[in-house]
């Protein structure tokens, strides 16, 4: 029997593992939704629950059915919507157009605002988020944005899982990834390194190269850090210049796995001893054949952003000392 304004946790068809431990976490089950296409391909959704004046959460991330995953949470928070529902959250661990958040060359779309503007125009009350890819997202909503980090849960994995970090060196493989290798460096009280990324020539159809600008990795661990990883070639140059310039070993550390365009036996074949992705993304299907592949778990922090945002309680313990302190899930 459920009181009014109880969390009701739903899910799409993008990532329900993530959805399921969440629900556990939070002893709550979880709404049987049902999600299918007509031959049309159009999307038919179907709540079998009353959501009636109760607190929603909708669990869907960007996965790499992109554009049917964010179709079937619009049609999700509008169905909840017009159910009555009294605030609408959506938790999306994996941000889908985050890279498209700027204007960078002529008649180029900023796709990420127009995201933001259909989920806010679907219903959508609150946002909860991982990693963006880019921090002025949460400007382009009218609604309140809560950008989680998985930056705690990393610190804590390199100092139980990663050996000889204290003589390690944390990397970015180029500019934009300068603040998030700063602060994790600052909290580790070691080194940072940041690289840079351009073409060997002036024609673009040189091959790209890349060159540490700043810090030296000679005989130390380097700990590359980055938001992203899809084709993963900025995986493999950045590895491959950080063993050439001495690097006594190298270790990756990525937030959301979408390796959509990358074969895994690539990553094998890299000189790195691992590659650390959270399950922001679905990561079984590439785990199986990478033996290199680590999984962070990250439910422990989205159930307790859940559990926090119900009850009315500050989120900001999630940024420092509480993820750190617990112990790391690896998948």
């Amino acid at each position: 029997m459920y009181h009014n304004n109880s969390i009701r946790i739903l899910t799409g068809n993008s990532h329900p593992e993530l959805a399921q431990a969440v629900a556990e976490r939070l002893n709550v089950p979880l709404v049987p939704v049902t999600v299918k296409k007509f031959s049309n391909s159009e999307i038919n959704v179907k709540i079998s629950e009353s959501v009636r004046d109760e607190d929603v959460f909708i669990i869907q991330s960007g996965c790499s059915d992109a554009n049917d995953n964010l179709m079937e949470l619009l049609i999700l928070i509008s169905a909840c919507r017009t159910a009555s529902a009294r605030r609408i959250t959506a938790v999306i661990p994996c941000f889908p157009y985050a890279r498209a958040d700027k204007k960078d060359k002529s008649r180029a779309p900023i796709t990420a605002k127009l995201v933001a503007n259909m989920l806010t125009v679907a219903g959508c009350d609150h946002v909860i988020t991982m990693d963006l890819h880019a921090s002025q997202i949460q400007g382009f909503f009218d609604i309140p944005v809560d950008n989680l980090f998985s930056e705690p849960l990393m610190i804590s994995y390199i100092k139980r899982s990663i050996p000889g970090w204290k003589d390690c060196i944390i990397v970015s493989p180029d500019a934009g990834g300068a603040k998030r290798v700063t602060a994790i460096a600052d909290k580790l009280g070691v080194e940072f390194a940041l690289i840079h990324r351009a073409r060997a020539g002036k024609s673009l159809d040189s091959p790209e190269k890349m060159d540490i600008l700043v810090g030296d990795v000679k005989d130390k661990v380097a700990i590359l850090v980055d938001d992203m990883i899809d084709t993963g070639k900025t995986l493999t140059l950045a590895a491959r210049t950080l063993s050439e310039k001495g690097a006594k070993s190298v270790h990756a550390l990525v937030s959301h796995g979408l390796l959509s365009e990358t074969n895994p036996s690539l990553i094998q074949e890299l000189p790195i001893e691992q590659l650390v992705v959270t399950n922001t993304i679905p990561q079984k299907q590439h785990a199986s054949s990478c033996k290199k592949l680590v999984t962070i778990d990250i439910s422990p922090t989205i159930a307790e952003s859940i559990r926090r945002t119900h009850n009315g309680e500050s989120i900001s313990l999630l940024f420092g000392e509480w993820a750190e302190s617990g112990n790391v899930q690896v998948l």
